[in-house]
């Protein structure tokens, strides 16, 4: 039988400041794909405020688990000293941060194929 290992917490619990209007729950998040990590789910459930919910699957052997704990610490322990320094997360994916007020108000639904200029 299949096992749960879901954890939800309130990211504002870890002792993270908040920079302006971007909280720490979504800076967190954003800085486990640099390190190579799925970013977990984000406000949900929305009772919990800063809402994280890392949601491993059974199959993660326990040192990916273990991994995923030391890079978590790791992530949580800079930003507390430095609140900003996971501002511009994730920089090393192909696609960095991207504006989620534009698009959450103009979603583009349809992959376009890049054009092809002939020369």
């Amino acid at each position: 039988m299949a096992k749960r290992l879901d954890l939800v917490f309130e990211a504002g619990d870890l002792g993270v400041a908040r920079v302006g209007d971007l909280a720490c729950g979504t800076r967190l998040g954003k800085a486990l794909l640099d390190r190579g990590y799925h970013a977990p789910t984000v406000y949900f459930p929305l009772i919990v405020p800063e809402c994280l919910m890392i949601e491993p699957t059974e199959t993660e052997s326990k040192e990916t688990l273990d991994a995923f704990i030391a890079a978590f610490r790791e992530i949580v322990a800079a930003a507390r000293i430095d609140p900003e320094s996971a501002l511009g997360t994730p920089r090393t994916t192909p696609v960095g941060r991207i504006d989620e007020t534009r698009a959450a108000r103009q979603p583009d639904l349809r992959w376009r194929a890049p054009s092809t200029e002939s020369g």
